[in-house]
């Protein structure tokens, strides 16, 4: 019966003993209504929530192989090096994810015996397929928790929010049990403190090859960074860096994993290449952010926070994707840094993957315009179109406000698990 959500009061389950044969009679005929409610509400039955999804072989071949390439012939052999090291790095924010996802993966992959399966569940992170909402395809595996591994598995909403502890909402902390059974929060960089610490030891040893100074003060910030979980100052020394051929985005960064409440950032990591030529064409529309915000159709008071000035457009190719960026789908495109005090200070950068977009572009989105257009509108798609519709939307993100109009607090944190839901709809409607 609590599976259907009534509620039996003790005088009712004693029985023939404490209850009347109508009132017996009653409580049976409640029951149809009630598992009818249950269906309305999760879309499935109460059997069927309880068991997974057979698996479907069909799904395994959804995505489209394709060799990404880039140009290194402009760089030195100590750069070449240095990508190499960053690649290492970013092959511990692969395990680190694994972690926060699912767990291990050693014992899941071990027991997929269909080769073509267990490719799935690698480019997945586990047995729950995301282009298909997180529906299992492993049998036995279940429905994927909301909080992912960032909380225990028993943990509900009602226990966290009773739960009278400051920065339980913090970006870079597992929530876990506690020997007497209560919540306690453990920082990333001593939850993963051996990978973490591998990881910072490769950024040093990069930053002893980056020929750009700036890029090996950042990497060695981002190091530091990585073990105490003090993100902002390598934001902030990111955020300055404008003549650095290669770019690394690693560490905790977007909250999307965390399905509970979108509090908690799970590891990734970019190795890119600047495409200084594509650069150059993106570089005049940084100019014109300040102007975007204020022809915002909205209140004065929804565009009155002024926008960092340092914002800038840049295009790359990718060499290495890890984490959650490759976990299903692959980014083609990046607005950080998320954290709001960096944006009002210095804005934000818009990094657009131009090598993925292309292979997006001519495997998605050109067979998919090819059944949807008229044929005699097809010689209006182009590559340069999707780029900068792409690149429009990465621009809609750093626009608008980041705080509440109340000062309680950050738009981000208020919204909770629909933030990330409503700030990408924003971006495609902008």
């Amino acid at each position: 019966f609590d599976q259907y959500g009534v509620q039996i009061s003790t005088a009712q389950a004693r029985g023939p003993m404490g209850m009347h044969k109508k009132d017996h009679i009653r409580a049976l005929t409640q029951v149809p209504a009630i598992v009818q409610r249950w269906e309305r509400a999760h879309g499935r039955t109460p059997v069927e929530a309880d068991r997974p999804p057979a698996a479907e072989p069909s799904r395994f071949d959804i995505y489209a192989p394709v060799k990404l390439t880039a140009d290194l012939g402009h760089l030195s052999d100590a750069q070449k090096s240095m990508i190499g090291l960053l690649i290492e790095a970013s092959k511990i924010m692969d395990e680190l994810f694994w972690l926060q996802a699912y767990g291990e993966p050693g014992p899941l992959l071990s027991g997929i015996e269909d080769p073509a399966a267990r490719h799935f569940a690698e480019m997945n992170y586990g047995p729950w397929d995301r282009l298909d909402a997180d529906r299992p395809f492993v049998d036995g595996a279940g429905p994927k928790p909301l909080g992912a591994r960032f909380y225990p598995a028993d943990m509900t909403r009602e226990e966290f929010d009773a739960w009278d502890e400051a920065g339980k909402d913090g970006l870079y902390t597992l929530v876990k049990r506690a020997a007497d059974g209560s919540l306690e929060l453990l920082p990333y960089h001593q939850a993963y403190a051996p990978q973490l610490e591998r990881a910072a030891g490769l950024l040093r040893d990069a930053a002893e090859l980056a020929v750009d100074p700036e890029f090996a003060a950042y990497l060695r910030m981002r190091a530091d960074a990585l073990l105490t979980d003090d993100f902002q100052p390598s934001d902030m020394a990111w955020m300055d860096m404008k003549n650095n051929p290669v770019e690394l985005v690693i560490g905790p960064i977007e909250t999307y994993e965390d399905q509970l409440f979108g509090y908690r950032a799970a590891y990734e990591s970019y190795v890119l290449i600047k495409d200084l030529a594509w650069s150059e064409r993106l570089a005049r529309f940084a100019q014109y952010l300040p102007e975007l915000q204020r022809g915002l159709p909205v209140p004065d008071a929804y565009r009155a926070e002024t926008p960092g000035s340092d914002a800038d457009l840049n295009a790359y190719d990718v060499v290495y994707y890890a984490g959650h960026c490759n976990a299903g789908s692959k980014t083609i495109a990046i607005n950080l840094p998320n954290d709001e005090e960096v944006q009002l200070s210095k804005g934000t950068r818009r990094l657009q993957l131009k090598n993925a977009m292309q292979a997006k572009y001519d495997r998605i989105l050109v067979p998919i315009a090819d059944v949807l257009i008229a044929a005699d509108q097809r010689g209006h798609i182009s590559f340069d179109s999707f780029f900068g519709n792409t690149m429009f939307h990465e621009v809609a993100h750093g626009l608008g406000i980041k705080n509440t109009l109340d000062g309680s607090g950050t738009v981000r944190g208020a919204l909770k698990e629909h933030a990330s839901a409503l700030e990408e709809g924003k971006a495609d409607i902008l």
